[in-house]
């Protein structure tokens, strides 16, 4: 690159995105307002309702779903803080929200704010990736494949299940090798705390893993795969093992069907007694009216014997607007202090 285009590329990338701290303001006194209004706020005060319902209840495991770019958007700490103050037991998430994003950070690199976005196509030039009004470095992404490869060529060359290729990372970046300490990923590997992502090759961790497969395959050699039904299976065992659950989700799409569907799954592994989810919220933009918002609001998720329809509601909502309010609310109400940690990882030792 010439000294004027490492210039403008600087400029772009010069306002990293600053992640929120829950622990820094009390929105209590938000979440009791709302409470008393109506529209999206009366539903952001349910859902807060419901949240702490789920973390007081001693039988309940309460589960965090996400997909979509929050941590890219600033919400990475607060994902991390939920394990962190034993909000949560377990994570469903997409690839991009663990490995483009909470993985990215902790080799210590940045997202960064889109001040001013040119053409598209220059930002192509200039090796920048856009998502919405946030940037992130492509080279420092290649870096995160690049780093999956070198951690893939670490292990004994078989099959693993997402949450135990994660473990992997958690271990590896706890080993001294984190650039920045207290990522969710690191957090969850020493809480005890496990990460499934359902399609995990959907980002920089597949770029890695096919490098890793493609090499190993032309010297004749074993290699890493990820093990999709093993996921399904794992999940299904901390439902069994939790009973009552309880799930906080943001956005939709695979990982939330993952997360319903282990009720369906231990049914069908003869389980007659297994509950359906008790406490539900989803946070979302999604329309229903086509089939979208994942196929089913929480309501329709209770035709296929997924959720109860108790203690559920839909919020519809920009997630970075509303979720860290919902969950600062939760830790400055201080049910989580009562919890007993689970450490489902224990499942699998």
């Amino acid at each position: 690159m010439t000294q004027p285009t490492d210039n403008r590329k600087a400029e772009l990338l010069s306002a990293p995105v600053e992640h929120i701290d829950i622990t820094e303001f009390d929105a209590r006194p938000i979440i009791d307002a709302w409470g008393k209004m109506s529209f999206t706020s009366r539903e952001a005060a349910r859902a807060a309702q419901i949240l702490n319902m789920a973390i007081e209840d001693e039988d309940c495991s309460t589960w965090l779903v996400m997909a979509g770019s929050t941590g890219a958007g600033g919400c990475l700490h607060v994902w991390r803080d939920m394990v962190e103050y034993n909000m949560i037991d377990a994570v469903v998430a997409t690839g991009a929200s663990i490995i483009d994003m909470d993985f990215l950070e902790a080799l210590g690199f940045k997202h960064y704010q889109a001040n001013e976005i040119p053409d598209d196509n220059t930002l192509r030039s200039l090796y920048i990736d856009r998502i919405y009004d946030t940037y992130i470095d492509e080279e420092e992404l290649q870096h995160v494949d690049e780093t999956i490869y070198e951690i893939c060529e670490q292990l004994e060359p078989r099959p693993y299940t997402s949450r135990e290729f994660i473990h992997e990372i958690g271990k590896w970046l706890a080993a001294g090798n984190a650039k920045k300490e207290g990522s969710l990923i690191q957090k969850a590997y020493e809480k005890g705390v496990p990460i499934f992502v359902p399609a995990f090759s959907d980002c920089s961790a597949g770029f890695g893993i096919v490098k890793h497969q493609v090499e190993r395959r032309k010297a004749g050699k074993p290699f890493v795969t990820i093990d999709s039904a093993g996921d399904f299976r794992e999940l299904t065992e901390v439902k069994l093992a939790a009973g009552t659950t309880g799930l906080f989700m943001v956005g939709g799409g695979v990982p939330k069907n993952f997360a319903q569907d282990t009720v369906v799954c231990a049914e069908i592994l003869g389980h007659d007694d297994v509950e359906m989810h008790k406490y539900a919220v989803q946070i979302t933009v999604a329309d229903v009216r086509d089939g979208a918002c994942s196929s089913s609001t929480l309501k329709e998720a209770a035709s296929w014997g997924k959720v109860s329809t108790v203690y559920e509601q839909m919020v519809y909502a920009e997630a970075t607007s509303v979720a860290p309010l919902i969950v600062s609310d939760a830790w400055h109400r201080g049910g989580w202090k009562k919890r007993a940690p689970r450490n489902w990882a224990k499942l699998f030792a």
